[in-house]
């Protein structure tokens, strides 16, 4: 246990002594719930981590407000008092985090957003530890001026930067300095299993539904950039056609002034009985079981795991082209791909899927397809444990 820090031990036990394993030490700057697509990744790749070989950590800044859902994480999570990245907290959490790296024998870290990155690679890179990566998850729409500088200072120090798509990549190669060779693409990866499980019969009835002609579903934290008012501008132009269409979306309020305007925007436009805010919903894929279209229009996207999931569910797309989106579906086939920001046109595609049932049924099977064959969260784990493979062995045989 990291001494001035919370720990939730979860180990679950293992029939190999914990000391002949590698140790991976995942950093994570705020886990703060199983809302994002990159706490749902990481989730995903401490339950599928080959146990006779591997055992994982999870170190983060940010105490969750409520912590229950860690215990969903197989592995231990060291909860260190981070309050900003830089002064003496930081100096103090980059003592702890060097003096765990080191005790505890850890063999890999990986790093996930900013102040891991960057605080989180140095400490590590200056505690010895063998094998440095950074995970790239967008396309930096959140940095500011300090962290361009701090990752074209860090990019020689990791061993190597995990992408998500090969928009990401492409970004990180051109944004970051960071040489081709050491930037991977392994994309992200959804438990098709589970998202099979939880169908459930009753949502429609649930959450005031089933007057519905259709429902189109979309998923994410209410903020910006997440396109919700162009949403709202195709919803006005579907609903002319279809007027007991029902847009359908979950997830938390993360602006509370953007989500003002889009209720306003909702107003004037006489939307109330045609979009649906339903809060959180956990977990959400009985939302996009009962719906018959998954539209996400984001402004920017590294790879959506909300679209991922709907897809593993079966429903065709309506997407706007930002990030690695367009480099998972195929265009016309599972989805129909528009500019960002254009209203217009993703209303015709909403309009062209609802008004073909066949159509529908056709690009929601081959969006299954596409998920079953690249895109499980098996794939996404066997992806990292072959990188991991590579360069402990690389960091073997130069040692």
């Amino acid at each position: 246990m990291l001494a001035s820090t919370y720990t939730i031990d979860n180990q679950h036990g293992s029939d190999v002594a914990p000391r002949t394993l590698r140790h991976i030490l995942y950093l994570f700057d705020q886990l703060r719930n199983l809302d994002g697509g990159a706490e749902r990744s990481l989730l995903k790749t401490v339950q599928l981590l080959p146990k006779d070989r591997y055992r994982a950590s999870i170190a983060t800044f940010c105490r969750p407000d409520d912590i229950r859902f860690l215990n969903r994480f197989p592995c231990p999570i060291h909860l260190l008092p981070l309050k900003r990245a830089y002064g003496l907290s930081s100096l103090k959490v980059a003592l702890l985090l060097r003096d765990f790296i080191q005790c505890e024998q850890v063999s890999v870290v990986q790093t996930f957003f900013a102040s891991s990155d960057l605080l989180g690679g140095a400490v590590a890179r200056l505690s010895g530890c063998p094998v440095v990566i950074s995970s790239r998850r967008d396309m930096g729409f959140q940095r500011e001026r300090k962290h361009r500088i701090g990752y074209r200072l860090m990019a020689s120090a990791y061993d190597r930067v995990h992408t998500v798509s090969d928009a990401v990549r492409d970004y990180t190669i051109a944004e970051d300095r960071v040489e081709p060779k050491k930037v991977v693409t392994i994309p992200n990866g959804v438990d098709t299993e589970r998202i099979a499980q939880h169908f459930d019969p009753e949502f429609r009835a649930r959450h005031g539904l089933t007057d519905a002609s259709h429902v189109i579903a979309d998923v994410g934290s209410i903020k910006p950039v997440k396109g919700y008012d162009v949403l709202v501008r195709a919803a006005d132009l579907v609903r002319r056609r279809f007027p007991k269409a029902i847009f359908a979306i979950a997830g938390p309020v993360q602006n509370v002034p953007y989500f003002g305007q889009l209720r306003s925007l909702i107003q004037s436009l006489g939307l109330e009985q045609n979009v649906r805010f339903l809060g959180n919903v956990d977990p959400v894929y009985p939302l996009l079981h009962a719906s018959d279209v998954f539209c996400h229009l984001s402004l920017t996207d590294g790879l959506s795991n909300a679209m991922l999931e709907a897809m593993a569910t079966g429903l065709p797309c309506v997407i706007s082209r930002v990030g690695g989106n367009p480099e998972v579906v195929e265009e016309g086939q599972s989805a129909f791909v528009v500019p960002p920001a254009d209203h217009l046109q993703a209303a015709d595609g909403l309009i062209a899927l609802l008004s073909d049932q066949a159509l529908r049924r056709n690009m929601g099977t081959r969006s299954r397809q596409i998920i079953d064959e690249k895109f499980t969260a098996e794939r996404m784990v066997q992806g990292f444990v072959s990188l991991y493979d590579q360069l402990l062995q690389d960091q073997h045989a130069s040692s």
